[in-house]
């Protein structure tokens, strides 16, 4: 039967050109009659200094988005509101809807204020559909996990490829003979190898518009200055075939190296536009795909994309929703120390840090094993509080959102869920950054010392570690060779290194 007045809530990172909630909405009412509303919520965006980067590309993407909707001939309520239950009210009042239908959240708090309180804020009909942002919605390879048992992503992957369809030969068995490429992705970038520039664009009006505000606001870290993100669905289209055609041939074999020469390599800087609906995961997989069978990308390099898309980024989302609400305050290894200063000024010596916290503080942007192996391999080691980590994620990051942080962050880098994510905890000495990048050559610190002035911090740091947690550690098979090691380093030496990563510890600059 067909309503009068419909309303359709749009959550500013559901972007989507073929929003579910619409089409469900044109069953009631024609589209020239319901009205969709929009809200930026001053409250949600100052729960955290989050970057203004990330604040103009989301402002931005909703506005171009809400004018997108305009010329589609709906009708948009576009406010600005203390939060989303003032936003809400205001529009209640105004147009005085029968029926309210919006998408469930992929955070767990824009989900639990649909859901409970949502309810007593309307008295119409109310209408909650299910998150289509992700594939996991549409299949879910553990429809009834066990308690206590852990669930691997390598395993999650591959009934995701089998069901999807993904890479596969007609026998269903994985294009190429195997499931996994990775040992074949690792591989320091060699020297001069020309990389390329990362596509840019040019902020419109809009976009202008919201840079001035967010800048006379004063609000966050960073500067809105020099933003170049796409905004719209047709420029994040637009970054994915120049990410096709640029950079996924060798994305693969140098997808954790790392360099002072670039922020980017050959990444893709997709994760960005998906996040918010710009992009949907499955159009991404399969142009990936498509590459592939096109000749244009190698296997190991179209593997490890999707790999990312269609295994992690599910993975995460489905852990994130398995360990909620307890994994926001997860602490396995009992750490406390607050996130040192120079994440937040660049401020160090060590020459890793330094470069990937000025890209962060400069763009939002350090690609995923920087994030794994330099942010959070340093803030395990040192013991630094996962909330702090993961609130520092959540502030400098253009792509990062609840549910992405929390899972990659708290459960992956830091292992302070207790092995929910991961099967073991992430963390290595400067060898491994020595290995997959150019950092330590310009270092003041010398990446083979494991003591002594001018010893890696990450080498006492490691060692450290290993000797405080050694009884844990011992029983993971996983980190059985690395603690192995510690049968090499005599009473003497152990005093040493736990002298030394102290006192680092102690003369560390805190954020406070």
């Amino acid at each position: 039967m067909g309503k009068e007045t419909v309303s359709v809530w749009i959550l500013g990172d559901q972007l989507l050109l073929d929003h579910p909630v619409l089409f469900e909405a044109e069953k009631y009412c024609p589209r020239q009659k319901m009205r969709v509303v929009m809200i930026e919520s001053d409250t949600r965006i100052r729960h955290l200094p989050y970057h203004r980067q990330k604040l103009t590309l989301l402002f931005s993407a909703m506005r171009h988005f809400a004018e997108s909707l305009r010329e589609r001939g709906f009708q948009v309520d576009y406010l600005r509101a203390r939060n989303y239950a003032t936003g809400l009210l205001q529009h209640f009042e105004t147009h005085q809807p029968e029926q309210l239908l919006t998408m469930a959240g992929s955070e767990y708090t824009s989900r639990k204020f649909q859901l409970e309180k949502l309810p007593a804020l309307f008295t119409g009909e109310l209408t909650v559909l299910a998150n289509t942002q992700f594939l996991t919605g549409q299949f879910d390879p553990y429809p009834k996990p066990e308690t206590g048992k852990r669930y691997v992503m390598e395993n999650f992957y591959r009934e995701m490829r089998r069901h999807f369809g993904v890479l596969l030969e007609k026998d269903s068995t994985p294009i190429g003979g195997k499931w996994n490429y990775d040992e074949m992705n690792r591989k320091p970038l060699p020297k001069g190898m020309k990389l390329p520039e990362p596509l840019a664009f040019e902020p419109d009006q809009i976009t202008r518009q919201v840079m001035r505000e967010i800048e006379e606001a004063g609000q966050g870290v960073g500067s809105a200055e020099g933003f170049n993100w796409a905004v719209t669905q047709g420029q994040a289209e637009i970054a994915l075939s120049d990410f096709l055609e640029h950079r996924l041939k060798n994305f693969g074999p140098y997808e954790d190296a790392m360099t002072t020469r670039s922020a980017t390599l050959f990444h893709s800087l997709l994760s960005a536009y998906v996040n918010i609906g710009l992009l949907t995961p499955m159009q991404m997989i399969r142009a990936a795909e498509q590459a592939f069978h096109d000749g244009k990308a190698p296997i190991n390099s179209v593997e490890g994309f999707i790999r990312q898309v269609l295994g992690w980024r599910e993975y995460v989302y489905w852990q994130y929703w398995q360990q909620m609400p307890g994994l926001r305050s997860a602490n396995s290894w009992n750490a406390a120390r607050p996130m040192p200063q120079m994440f937040w000024d660049a401020e160090t010596e060590m020459n890793c840090i330094r470069h990937i916290a000025r890209r962060v503080i400069d763009d939002g942007f350090s690609h995923h094993i920087e994030r794994l192996m330099v942010v959070c391999n340093f803030c395990l080691l040192a013991g630094i509080d996962p909330r702090a980590v993961a609130d520092w994620f959540l502030t400098f990051y253009v792509d990062a959102y609840d549910w992405v942080v929390l899972p990659n962050v708290i459960g992956m880098g830091l292992n302070a869920d207790g092995g929910k994510t991961a099967t073991k905890p992430y963390i290595a000495s400067a060898n491994y950054i020595n290995k997959m990048s150019d950092y330590c050559g310009s270092c003041r610190y010398h990446p083979k010392q494991r003591t002594g002035e001018d010893a890696c911090p990450f080498n006492y740091l490691y060692w450290n570690f290993l000797i405080e947690h050694e009884k844990t550690l011992r029983a993971n098979p996983r980190l059985g060779p690395n603690v192995l090691g510690l049968k090499h380093i005599n009473e003497d030496e152990r005093r040493k290194i736990k002298a030394q990563a102290a006192e680092f510890l102690k003369s560390l600059p805190l954020y406070e």
